[in-house]
């Protein structure tokens, strides 16, 4: 019980279904009791307007009456039957049973409907005088009379039997479509990725509704203007510092080459790896600046085999470096519509990442394959892979595993995820060998491919 109060104080869906029902069961409860009512009256009405009826007939045929003996006839009902006696007839009563006629009817009774007790029973009695002065009484029970009225108007409440619940659940599905437009916004919100700030669309939203869509519209628009804010500093920053480190850079090549002491020599190159890490981390940032932009890309039908090779061009010397057998599993080319500098820089980040995090002597394998309509990108290494509980986290910037000791500014992965997000791509993350739990598989599965 308390768990149902929890819902209805929380649900505006269940507190409208709640309330639409208490109000129909009240106004069933309140039109049933005024039916019974009005149908209990109408059915006595019917029947004093049958006893009129009989007498009317009587007088208009001129019959006479005389009293049968107490045999039974057949049809004959002794609660149901109709009496009619000659007034005068009342003295000649004998005994207080009603089935032997007459019955010892008052005398003095006025012209119209009463309800007298007669033997011990509850007669409603009609005196009507006839067109030849004679006085006559048509009577009947009113113990039967009460008991057909009572089933007509019983009668009378089947339709609110029969449309009660029919009605609740008429209003009950009526609540839920008209609720539905707004479990429809909320699956479409839900389904946004986070880079997706546009407006909702507030046409076809119910009018209750729309000034709450309004204002998240505008709360989207304050937020994307925050993150286009935060981009473009981070942009700025880092163009503003590609100069000066490209003059540092300049500046230790140039010291490199001048003949200096040992010790000087010995202090000059974790300098150089610091100007030139601080170089790769300007350019990863500038990359994911540009990679989470909203600024629209022209999409071309490019070969991902052409891309594969121009990236092994650029890394085939860090790949060397470490004797790293790197190459291209797949020989059949797939085409795939994409912004040429996009997918130049996802397969680039990812053939970097592998091959910084594979030990020396290790294998780098890139693929592609088309199932369908989707185009999956596969680069596989034989490094020690990323733990399960650790492959979601590092898609966030800045994020390096505890236990890897490769210098990286961890921005590679999040500019993957800001591609694949912004093009519609799924990335996937697995062990090239999961039998040992070994080496990272990255698929980037494309649902948009070209014909």
């Amino acid at each position: 019980m308390d768990g149902f109060k929890k819902r209805l104080s929380d649900s505006v869906q269940l507190r409208l279904s709640a309330a639409l029902s208490l109000a129909i069961l009240v106004v069933a409860l309140l039109a049933g009791l005024f039916a019974f009512v009005s149908a209990l009256d109408e059915a006595h009405e019917m029947q004093d307007e049958t006893l009129r009826q009989v007498a009317i007939l009587f007088d208009r045929q001129q019959m006479t009456l005389h009293y049968p003996a107490a045999e039974r006839i057949a049809g004959d009902d002794e609660e149901s039957r109709v009496i009619v006696q000659y007034l005068t007839d009342s003295n000649k009563a004998v005994g207080s049973d009603d089935n032997v006629l007459p019955l010892p009817f008052p005398t003095t009774l006025a012209d119209g409907l009463s309800t007298l007790k007669i033997a011990d029973e509850d007669f409603r009695v009609l005196t009507r005088t006839t067109a030849r002065g004679e006085r006559i009484v048509v009577a009947q029970e009113t113990g039967v009379r009460d008991r057909e009225a009572r089933e007509s108007a019983l009668r009378s409440l089947l339709p609110f039997l029969i449309l009660f619940p029919v009605l609740l659940l008429v209003v009950g599905d009526l609540v839920r479509k008209l609720f539905r437009p707004i479990a429809t916004l909320s699956d479409e919100i839900d389904r946004r990725d986070q880079q997706a700030l546009h407006p909702i669309d507030e046409q076809h939203l119910p009018t209750e509704v729309r000034p709450f869509v309004v204002a998240i519209n505008r709360l989207l628009a304050r937020v994307a203007q925050s993150m286009e804010t935060q981009r473009r500093f981070i942009a700025d920053a880092a163009h503003e510092l590609r100069s000066p480190m490209t003059a540092l850079s300049l500046q230790a090549e140039r010291l490199k080459a001048t003949a200096m002491p040992i010790q000087a020599t010995e202090r000059l190159l974790p300098l150089s790896r610091g100007i030139e890490r601080s170089r790769k981390l300007i350019d990863q940032l500038l990359a994911l600046a540009a990679a989470q932009s909203n600024a629209a890309r022209s999409q071309t039908t490019i070969s991902v085999l052409g891309i594969y090779r121009r990236v092994l061009e650029d890394l085939l010397p860090l790949a060397e470096l470490k004797n790293i057998d790197i190459g291209v599993e797949s020989t059949e080319d797939v085409q795939l519509v994409i912004d040429e500098m996009d997918l130049l820089i996802l397969v680039k980040n990812l053939a970097d990442n592998a091959i910084r995090y594979t030990p020396c002597g290790g294998r780098v394998d890139l693929s592609v394959a088309r199932v369908r309509d989707t185009v999956i990108l596969q680069v596989k290494d034989s490094g020690p892979g990323i733990a399960s509980d650790e492959q979601m986290r590092v898609f966030d910037p800045f994020y390096r595993g505890a236990d890897t000791e490769e210098t990286g500014s961890g921005l590679g992965l999040s500019i993957v995820r800001a591609i694949a997000e912004r093009t519609d791509a799924c990335v996937r993350l697995s062990f090239s060998d999961e039998t040992t739990q070994r080496g990272l598989c990255v698929s980037i599965e494309f649902r948009s491919v070209a014909g």
